[in-house]
């Protein structure tokens, strides 16, 4: 099996959090949903192509800043005591909101589609990507350090490997780093100790409820379709492999954990 790894660097951005609103509050790596959307629009795809994708990385810190947040309600006419902005009669209200950005963003990602004949494909599209590419916000600029094809094969540890490391003992480890690991694959491997990244919340990690891909579903009749989101129970976390595991790497030696 053959996937592309890209190594991407990020000064700041925001994964929104779907919930979240008056603060747009961010994860701390992009969710399943934002690198396919990405994928596909560099790749300019107008159809899901099935893939599995792994997310690992760092981030350096957290800040909040400010944004113009545009609010309107379909049909409401515009009221100068209410609404700053008069399109063709429809009010539009204009405040300032928060957001959450994630600064010094590292992170190894690994896009492996189902059809595996895409992979040179996907590969060259994002090799020399027809835009400069983002992955969160419109404006959250990414630069990819590397783009390569890997081969994703299992491997028997000989000694323990912590999160950041790879199985070449050649290579530098990371710091911080933390992956999005499926919570099945901890709930059925003993062989996987996991703690929170930056010693700041639960002693396992933190459980989020990821978006991957969505379908369209008739609810109403005479109502346009809705998304209905495929969702993927995750744990975002540290990690160590114990000796002796058989587990799933890249040629490269960076574990992966594939939705």
């Amino acid at each position: 099996m053959k996937a592309i790894k890209l190594s991407v660097y990020q000064e700041s951005a925001n994964y929104k959090v779907p919930v979240s609103h008056d603060f747009r509050e961010s994860y701390p790596l992009p969710p399943y949903s934002t690198i396919i959307g990405m994928v596909h629009y560099l790749c300019n795809f107008k159809k899901y192509h099935p893939m599995k994708v792994s997310i690992q990385g760092s981030y350096g810190s957290t800040l909040s800043d400010l944004y113009t947040e545009y609010e309107f309600k379909n049909g409401m006419k515009f009221e100068p005591s209410r609404h700053q902005i008069n399109v063709q009669g429809l009010g539009i209200s204009r405040g300032v909101a928060q957001v959450q950005l994630m600064t010094d963003v590292n992170m190894v990602l690994h896009i492996i589609p189902d059809d595996q004949t895409e992979v040179k494909y996907i590969f060259n599209c994002l090799k020399q990507p027809r835009e400069y590419p983002n992955i969160g916000r419109r404006e959250d600029l990414a630069v990819f350090k590397d783009v390569k094809v890997v081969d994703i094969i299992k491997q028997h540890l000989e000694e323990d490997l912590r999160s950041g490391k790879y199985l070449d003992k050649q290579k530098s480890a990371r710091k911080n780093w933390a992956a999005y690991i499926p919570i099945e694959l901890l709930e059925n491997n003993d062989d996987i100790f996991h703690t929170d990244t930056h010693d700041t919340s639960l002693a396992a990690g933190t459980k989020y409820n990821l978006n991957k891909v969505y379908s369209l579903v008739k609810t109403r009749k005479n109502k346009p379709a809705i998304r209905r989101w495929e969702r993927h129970e995750v744990v975002y976390t540290e990690f160590t492999f114990l000796e002796d595991t058989v587990i799933t790497a890249d040629s490269d030696g960076d574990a992966v954990f594939t939705v």
